[in-house]
């Protein structure tokens, strides 16, 4: 369940893409992505989440705003039921190469940095009763 996180390799496609052929693919590449890191037979969450989504890139970097909504989508059904239920989502983007620091990277993110590919780094909390979610 929850918190939750997930990588999918590659550069993101964004909600503005002009080729909106692209986007269908993505979704469903982020919805796999997800499925394979997400317990079997666990239902999709109810409550209010907090979404993060790092995108680590590789040359010439994306909005980080426009590659939000095709990542929540692919998570409905999934993750949770709607996205109605984010209450909060930080997107940021981050050169690959570094520089930047991480406290306590998990497992997941620090196998994905290892790779040296580009990548976006999706995680999923419950959202705090108050608002104010801080994770990372």
């Amino acid at each position: 369940m929850l918190p939750f996180e997930f990588t999918i390799e590659g550069p993101p496609v964004s909600q503005q893409t002009r080729r909106r052929d692209r986007l269908p693919p993505w979704r469903a590449a982020i919805h796999d992505a997800a499925e394979k890191r997400w317990m079997s037979g666990d239902a999709p969450v109810e409550q209010g989440v907090s979404v993060e989504i790092t995108h680590f890139f590789v040359g010439a970097p994306g909005d980080v705003d426009n590659i939000i909504k095709p990542i929540l989508d692919a998570l409905v059904g999934l993750v949770f039921v709607n996205d109605s239920q984010v209450t909060d989502v930080v997107s940021r983007r981050r050169n690959v190469a570094g520089p930047y620091t991480i406290e306590l990277p998990s497992t997941v993110l620090t196998d994905a940095l290892a790779a040296g590919r580009e990548f976006l780094h999706v995680r999923v909390v419950s959202s705090s009763p108050g608002g104010d979610s801080r994770f990372l």
